[in-house]
């Protein structure tokens, strides 16, 4: 483990740091006082025996000054199911709890490993981030891409969160970004179904199959349909409008204009810290109303 301070620069000093690297998810310098770094804390138990040479199975925090009962966003990266290394996503804000989760990558594991980990890294967090700073009823998970893809998948399948006694309604809400919500390229590639990459297939390995009104909140966000990946941008305008069809209450959909599938991560920063300050606010109001 290790633990550093980041001494950060006014908000409008920010410098992006665009094309390939985005999917990996690099930080932007949030604006005001220091932030602490805590980073490889391995979150799968010890005692499970997990193998994991290459030390993808652990988190990195980005930890705001005097952070207490904060929001927290745990971030997966992109590259397709098969690269990729974990970071932190830019964030137009300083208010919020990064947590940067990593995730064995196929071939070294068949699927589904690359979720169930995507899951114990959930798991790890809500269990352990008040020690940190953050609030474990507020935690948010998202993700670029393929890590869109597996936040989706933790958040809408309950199987995953289940082996650890958890719940997807335990969430505060989950943000995918261009992610594909049928079943991913590479996992039908990996459980031997043919055909065009883009023809879609929506089985029990597609968000897309688990629908419902009872889902947390979410915020789907996506690149320009004419530069983004062909048919991304539609198939996720078909879940938010299936989701508000079921009567879903808390379900945002946002296509940036003039954005490819790496820079739609710049308007990302700008749309994740308002729909996850509205979330908590709407939490905040009904548990101040009570039961």
């Amino acid at each position: 483990m290790k633990t550093s301070l980041t001494k950060t620069y006014p908000r409008r000093a920010w410098h992006w740091l665009l094309g390939p690297w985005i999917s990996a998810g690099i930080m932007a310098i949030a604006a005001g006082g220091e932030i602490r770094t805590v980073e490889g804390l391995a979150y799968h138990p010890a005692a499970e025996g997990i193998a994991d040479p290459e030390g993808r199975c652990r988190v990195d925090l980005r930890i705001p000054e005097n952070a207490k009962d904060l929001p927290v966003l745990v971030w997966f990266h992109g590259g397709g199911l098969t690269g990729g290394e974990r970071g932190f996503p830019p964030y137009e804000g300083d208010d919020v709890l990064l947590v940067a989760a990593g995730y064995r990558l196929s071939p070294q594991v068949p699927c589904p490993v690359f979720i169930e980990d995507a899951a114990a890294a959930v798991s790890w967090t809500m269990r352990n981030i008040s020690r940190h700073g953050g609030n474990p009823q507020r935690v948010f998970i998202g993700g670029h891409s393929a890590g869109g893809y597996l936040a989706a998948m933790v958040a809408m399948d309950p199987q995953w969160l289940a082996k650890h006694d958890l719940k997807p309604g335990q969430l505060a809400g989950f943000i995918p970004v261009s992610a594909q919500v049928t079943t991913h390229f590479h996992v039908k590639e990996l459980r031997g179904i043919g055909g065009d990459p883009l023809v879609p297939v929506i089985d029990a390995f597609a968000p897309l199959h688990f629908v419902s009104k009872h889902l947390p909140a979410l915020c789907l966000i996506t690149g320009d349909r004419a530069l983004d990946w062909p048919a991304r941008v539609e198939e996720n305008d078909l879940m938010a409008s299936t989701l508000r069809h079921l009567g879903h209450e808390r379900v945002e959909f946002h296509e940036a204009k003039g954005r490819d599938h790496q820079s739609v991560m710049e308007e990302a920063a700008r749309l994740m810290p308002p729909f996850i300050h509205k979330v908590c606010e709407e939490m905040d109001a009904a548990d101040a109303e009570g039961p």
